[in-house]
């Protein structure tokens, strides 16, 4: 049998299954995973929270004897090796399945082609690449994360209609409405840490959770770039710290015996004991500070806050995928210029669509994953 019709709407299934554990599956990617015997969904997985288990036995689960015969569609190669559970390769063999149709082959180097080829020298037909595009986009921190040692990286700017992300010295300003403030809602409970500059930090105060009711427990971890920890012990970050990580991005501590050098040990022992972890590393150089964020497990960040900190990873060319949010008002004199407009994207990056929020526009832009 051929991809058809109907492969790709089994396919598009899986990759809905697999957007909904977005952030919450720790290392291991979020998958999506159908069962199709006679035209009809027999059995769906999604990878569950934490991880495990993956999405493949939890169909198969569900499938029951309906799994023999039938065609699995998987958004990821399945998994070949031993680690915390058994292969998902294996549980497809041993449920009698006829055919595995898979979107992306997993870059993993203790999977990639070996689950595709465990499938097949157990007689079962196999076909890759189905809705590779879109799948990849739905794995894309997963992918990300293992082929370039670093996160995901979403950059989120609310702009006003003449071009501006603030005022300066006017704390936080509301460009967008409630609408467009709702979708950020769900982004940040995809994400798996979201960070801004210590100037936004102090100038607005945020709390930088996920505030949709029964989302709360989806709050990413928060990062700080703070070179000399300026971060306030009374801000709203601080406060929340235990309930709520927070990660402060310091300097490397002084090594000379002054007031100054005093005052910042002070600062940070201030700040462990409120429960913020500081991690030494530049604050200006992300080529050091990602990839130490990847070693962590952390596969997607969101850089929502400061046109300083969003050029530094845009002139980085650490950016994969910017949300341009337009708000209908005008900020006027003395307001911070947006470091990136629909006018002056920077070169590689695709227009993927445009959403309208009540008075306000979404302008999706990707670099290819």
């Amino acid at each position: 049998m051929s991809a058809s019709e109907d492969d790709a709407r089994f396919m598009q299934e899986a990759i809905r299954l697999g957007l909904l554990h977005l952030g919450q599956t720790s290392t291991n990617p979020s998958v999506g995973c159908v069962v199709v015997r006679d035209g009809q969904i027999v059995g769906r997985g999604t990878t569950a929270v934490g991880g495990r288990p993956h999405a493949e036995p939890q169909a198969l689960a569900e499938a029951g004897d309906w799994a023999f015969g039938a065609t699995a569609y998987v958004t990821l190669e399945p998994c070949s090796h031993h680690g915390k559970t058994p292969p998902c390769a294996n549980a497809l063999i041993a449920s009698g399945v006829a055919r595995v149709v898979i979107s992306v082959t997993d870059p993993d180097p203790r999977v990639s082609g070996r689950g595709i080829s465990m499938l097949r020298d157990a007689g079962i037909e196999v076909e890759a690449g189905l809705l590779e595009e879109e799948g990849k986009r739905s794995l894309a921190a997963y992918l990300t994360r293992q082929t370039k040692n670093r996160p995901y990286v979403i950059l989120k700017l609310a702009v006003s209609a003449d071009g501006m992300i603030g005022r300066k010295g006017g704390g936080q300003i509301a460009i967008t409405g409630p609408l467009a403030r709702a979708e950020v809602q769900k982004l940040r409970a995809e994400t798996d840490a979201i960070l801004v500059g210590i100037g936004t930090a102090i100038a607005d105060d945020p709390l930088l959770t996920v505030r949709i009711p029964g989302l709360e427990d989806r709050s990413p971890i928060r990062i700080v770039l703070d070179e000399d920890l300026q971060l306030p012990l009374d801000s709203k970050l601080v406060s929340t710290a235990r309930q709520v990580p927070v990660i402060v991005i310091a300097r490397e501590p002084p090594r000379f015996d002054n007031s100054e050098d005093k005052a910042f040990l002070a600062r940070r022992q201030a700040l462990d004991e409120a429960g913020v972890e500081v991690v030494q590393s530049d604050p200006s150089r992300p080529e050091e500070l990602l990839p130490a964020l990847a070693s962590r497990g952390i596969s997607s960040v969101l850089v929502e806050g400061g046109a300083r900190t969003a050029k530094l990873f845009l002139d980085a060319g650490y950016v994969d995928r910017i949300l341009l949010y337009q708000g209908p008002g005008m900020i006027g004199q003395g307001g911070i210029e947006s470091p990136v407009t629909k006018t002056d994207m920077p070169s590689g990056f695709l227009h993927r669509g445009t959403s309208i929020f009540g008075d306000d526009r979404l302008d999706e832009y990707e670099r290819e994953v």
